[in-house]
């Protein structure tokens, strides 16, 4: 216990210190130069910035957890099963049948469709094999694959491709302030995630057991969708999407404290912030004055973890 005290401290010195860098960073000098220009910069742009890249990992890394409860699965990413996809794809569809929706319609049909697209998998993961956790992993990669692929399609045929990969590669260098604050409604799911966190623990038993207990499976399961489709459909619509982060961090979060949701939900939060934000300070400095997306950044880390992962023999019996 002492333990992982001392890493969640170790960890909060960290974020707080590269939040500090985070604000520093930039074209602009925020050190010399015109106060009232200074103070307008850091207001109107680094700020934002940094708590929308915060909001963001601690989120999708929550959401990482409590998809994998629901899949009963520690292989399994929202932003690689499809989540994000159908995300992406409903922003899409609402992009080409109204084209003058706000950000907020965008919001509501990428977490509609995100729920959809994710219960979809959730059905037909179910026939899958669970005694293989690879089989699992490897068909939330291919049903993720494919949503991504009819999501191009539709794009390339009205001639949207470039719209598309901005929601397919998340990046903050847009975020200012006035297009951001949709984020903070993720604070709400954090607390619905928080509310219902033991019976996700116990969810995760299977659907037998969890009714034996006296769960009430068919609502928890679909509280667990909304707060997985809601986290993906705010990121996908503000910042885009962000592969790996769930499965990461909730990966390292387990090697630690187990498999209870409730003591996880912080450390995988502080772990989850903490992860993008460094990504987005590297893909800030690596080419300065010029920027790399946060979403790459990401790809090349995760994936690299992902097979570290899967060569790890702790997690063989996942």
């Amino acid at each position: 216990m002492s333990s992982v005290r001392t890493q969640i401290t170790l960890g909060i010195a960290a974020l707080l210190l590269l939040s500090l860098c985070s604000l520093a960073v930039g074209v602009g000098d925020i050190f010399s130069g015109n106060g009232a220009a200074n103070i307008e910069l850091m207001l109107s742009s680094r700020l934002p910035r940094t708590l929308a890249v915060l909001l963001t990992g601690a989120s999708l890394a929550i959401a990482g957890l409590v998809m994998q409860s629901l899949a009963r699965n520690r292989f399994v990413d929202p932003m690689i099963a499809g989540t994000g996809q159908s995300a992406a794809l409903g922003i899409l569809l609402i992009t080409i049948l109204a084209p003058q929706s706000t950000i907020m319609v965008k919001v509501l049909v990428a977490s509609f469709t995100a729920f959809v697209g994710t219960a979809l998998f959730l059905t037909l993961a179910r026939k899958v094999s669970s005694k293989d956790p690879y089989m699992i992993a490897l068909f939330a990669i291919i049903y993720g694959g494919i949503v991504g692929a009819l999501a191009v399609a539709i794009a390339w045929h009205y001639d949207l491709l470039q719209f598309l990969d901005v929601w397919m590669s998340g990046e903050f260098s847009g975020v200012m302030r006035g297009r951001y604050e949709t984020l903070w409604f993720i604070g709400v799911v954090m607390v619905a995630a928080w509310w219902v966190a033991d019976r996700l623990t116990i969810l995760a038993l299977g659907r037998d057991t969890s009714i034996g207990l006296g769960l009430d499976y068919k609502s928890t399961l679909q509280i667990g969708l909304v707060i997985v489709s809601v986290i993906s459909g705010l990121t996908v619509a503000t910042v885009g999407a962000l592969p790996f982060i769930g499965l990461i961090v909730t990966a390292a979060v387990s090697r630690l404290i187990g498999d209870d949701v409730r003591r996880a939900i912080p450390m995988v939060a502080l772990g989850g912030a903490l992860l993008v934000l460094v990504s987005d300070l590297i893909g800030r400095l690596i080419r300065f004055p010029y920027e790399i997306p946060a979403g790459t950044i990401m790809g090349v880390v995760g994936a690299a973890a992902f097979l570290m992962l899967i060569f790890s023999r702790s997690f063989r019996h996942a």
